[in-house]
């Protein structure tokens, strides 16, 4: 009887022999060929900079504004007690940016908070090139949406060099976050930096990305 229970579980076409490595496929199809550039770059480049030189009359290429980085900041308070609670962050945010965060550290001490000097309290990312195209066209396309009750973001947050920056209050409105294993919930600012130098210019430049800017007095919103 056990002879026959071990024919009937063995593969068909034979066992395979002890030592003997899996066949494995070939290569796919993409194999060796070059990574294609992010979809939001490429309509940057095909269709975004013709309508800023036609709307501001820019002559000169080189006054065309983009988008140079992505910063990603959290500040996690509740690591002076609970240090395990900023791995959950760290954690998290690689999960949401695809990149390693860096731990930051306070830079002095404060007796009525507990804070040590060099303590760490918070993470951030920096994103360029790629990462960075492909985080904004996700945020803007599927993490947004995700707000509840969402009616766009302000218009009063840049800082006056053409740089613009926004809070979000839960870190679940990215979709790599699962709902079930998230511990505790937190917020983050993301500042986007661009080349612009002027407001004007930044807000059209990330208008024509998709950021999907509301008409409010309200400064520094958070979603």
């Amino acid at each position: 009887m056990a002879t026959k229970e071990k024919q009937a579980g063995a593969p068909k076409g034979g066992s395979k022999k002890k030592g003997e490595a899996p066949k494995t496929r070939g290569p796919h199809a993409g194999a060796g060929r070059p990574v294609p550039p992010p979809r939001l770059k490429l309509f940057y480049e095909s269709t975004v900079r013709g309508r800023l030189t036609e709307q501001f009359g820019l002559g000169n290429k080189h006054q065309l504004p983009t988008l140079t980085k992505i910063v990603v900041n959290v500040g996690a308070g509740e690591a002076i007690k609970q240090p395990k609670f900023l791995d959950t962050i760290v954690e998290e945010l690689a999960t949401i940016t695809g990149q390693q965060p860096v731990r930051r550290k306070a830079k002095k001490s404060i007796a009525n908070f507990g804070l040590r000097e060099g303590q760490e309290i918070g993470a951030s990312v920096t994103l360029r090139g790629a990462r960075m195209w492909e985080f904004l066209d996700r945020f803007v396309t599927v993490a947004l949406p995700r707000v509840r009750d969402f009616r766009g973001v302000g218009t009063k947050s840049f800082d006056g060099r053409g740089n613009y920056s926004l809070g979000v209050k839960e870190q679940m409105i990215f979709p790599e976050i699962n709902y079930d294993s998230i511990e505790s919930i937190h917020g983050m600012d993301i500042t986007f930096v661009t080349t612009a130098g002027r407001d004007d210019l930044a807000f059209a430049l990330l208008k024509e990305l998709g950021m999907p800017f509301r008409g409010d007095d309200k400064k520094g919103t958070r979603l």
